[in-house]
């Protein structure tokens, strides 16, 4: 199962990334998985919050162009070596991983967890479903 992640594009200036976590905060949104990416004049930041929705509608009525993505969430095994385990499964089916960065917490089995943006999101489910349930014995991880 797929998950939301939101993408905003930021000034590069003291205090902007603030007040997004304000604008969020003011509204009970809470901020799950983060990652920025930054140029000289400009910021991308994707997250996954506990409210999609609620966050579009808060970022969009401060002015910003919030753009929402399906990304996969998936526990990754605590060891070194540990994201083979979903890295490879996803070579061997010739899918491309973009990006990917940590969750803010653990899975149920006290696991990492990592949001993965790829190029084909229902296939890379199904690939990691067939493979992590067959390793591991756990499914990918629904937030």
């Amino acid at each position: 199962m797929s998950i939301k992640q939101i993408s905003v594009s930021i000034d590069n200036t003291p205090g902007r990334f603030l007040s997004v976590s304000e604008y969020l905060g003011a509204e009970g949104i809470n901020i799950r998985a983060i990652t920025v990416a930054d140029t000289s004049d400009m910021s991308t930041v994707r997250f996954v919050t506990d409210d999609p929705k609620k966050t579009l509608t808060v970022l969009k009525s401060h002015g910003f162009a919030p753009k929402e993505t399906d990304v996969i969430a998936v526990e990754v095994p605590d060891h070194p070596g540990g994201l083979r385990a979903i890295l490879k499964p996803l070579k061997s089916a010739h899918i491309n991983v973009l990006y990917f960065y940590p969750f803010l917490g653990r899975g149920e089995s006290g696991q990492p967890i990592v949001i993965l943006g790829v190029d084909k999101t229902d296939e890379a489910i199904a690939v990691l479903k067939k493979n992590w349930v067959h390793t591991f014995g756990r499914e990918i991880y629904s937030l």
